[in-house]
């Protein structure tokens, strides 16, 4: 299944839901719809623009509906589409992963970063004879 293709779905849809901002956003939009200034507050650090490109991609994407009211001043609202919503529980799976693992990873990596300034390279076993 991961190999089928070379792994290029996968790639296609990991680079999507995975970037820095796209899990952040569909948490947000879990709660309830938003529009865009009120989104922008509920994800720190987030640019505008960020924002507008992360948006219109999840909207191509089909994991968010965007609806503009004819109203003055606009309103655009955005909210998670069913496919948006079928994201949550495997996002919040590997933030459960994430937490659970923390500890171990960051162990991991001052481990490998000791061995590295002793000159022993990467802590990795030997290969077998």
């Amino acid at each position: 299944m991961i190999r089928g293709d070379g792994g290029r779905s996968i790639r296609a849809v990991l680079d999507r839901i995975c970037d820095k901002w796209t899990l952040l956003i569909v948490a947000t939009l879990e709660e309830k719809r938003m529009r865009f200034g009120e989104l922008q507050q509920h994800v720190p650090g987030i640019s505008q623009r960020m924002l507008t490109l992360t948006l219109r991609n999840l909207t191509r994407d089909g994991l968010v509906s965007r609806t503009a009211y004819a109203e003055v001043p606009p309103r655009v609202e955005y909210a998670l589409t069913p496919l948006g919503r079928s994201l949550i529980p495997p996002a919040l799976a590997l933030a459960a992963w994430a937490v659970e693992n923390n500890a171990r990873i960051l162990e991991s990596r001052a481990a490998h970063e000791e061995a590295g300034r002793k000159g022993a390279g990467p802590a990795d076993p030997a290969p077998a004879a």
